[in-house]
């Protein structure tokens, strides 16, 4: 079996729990207020604003050997760089303050989710927060583009509220072939453990940013 295979199924559980959270399933039928839905972008946006950073940060500590892998960090980098600037473009699209939300503090729970991150570059194996890429773009697939269209009708919001959701939903499939091909050159047993294990705990840690959403 292939390691993106092997990655899927070992995650599969964490997964389902996650995607059965009952405020995401909300979220996906459009049955949130628009409160609600401003306080996801702007946890949104306080996570994605690390995406770089953590990349950087990944990349930096990866070794000379294998390249390619390095290599798909700049791409990763390439293809990631200003997306927090849609977000806070949402967020004003629903007559929220997109500064305050910018010079805000995170929610405690997606404080946790970006400080385990940088942990696992850190200190266990940079290699591993494919997990982290895992959880983020193979979400974004099963749930954003469906979320974003039941919100657009319940909320009587424009397009133009929807920018990180509608991009994230048809960019991450194209993502996530290209994270299959990747995961399959990962030959080393540890590192697979470490990337599945990074995996089940993001999806734990960014499922307990949807257990905060007030329906």
């Amino acid at each position: 079996m292939s390691f993106f295979n092997q990655l899927m199924d070992a995650t599969a559980e964490a997964r389902t729990e996650m995607l059965a959270i009952p405020q995401l399933q909300a979220g996906v039928r459009g049955e949130i207020s628009l409160a609600t839905y401003s306080y996801f972008l702007s946890q949104a946006y306080h996570h994605v604003k690390h995406t770089v950073p953590l990349l950087m940060a990944c990349g930096s500590r990866l070794p000379q050997h294998p390249a390619w892998m390095r290599n798909a960090v700049i791409e990763y980098i390439e293809e990631e760089k200003g997306h927090e600037e849609w977000i806070l473009d949402d967020i004003k699209a629903c007559g929220a303050d997109a500064e305050a939300v910018r010079f805000g503090q995170a929610a405690p729970e997606t404080e946790m989710m970006v400080a385990y991150a940088y942990h696992t570059i850190e200190r266990i194996n940079p290699a591993a927060f494919f997990g982290m890429v895992l959880v983020l773009e193979g979400t974004s697939i099963n749930m954003a583009t469906q979320a974003a269209a039941a919100l657009k009708q319940n909320l009587g919001l424009p397009d133009s509220a929807f920018t990180y959701l509608t991009s994230h939903g048809a960019l991450d499939i194209e993502h996530m072939g290209f994270f299959e091909g990747l995961m399959n050159k990962v030959e080393d047993p540890t590192t697979q453990q470490q990337i599945i294990h990074c995996a089940r705990m993001m999806y734990r840690l960014y499922g307990d940013i949807f257990r905060t959403l007030k329906i």
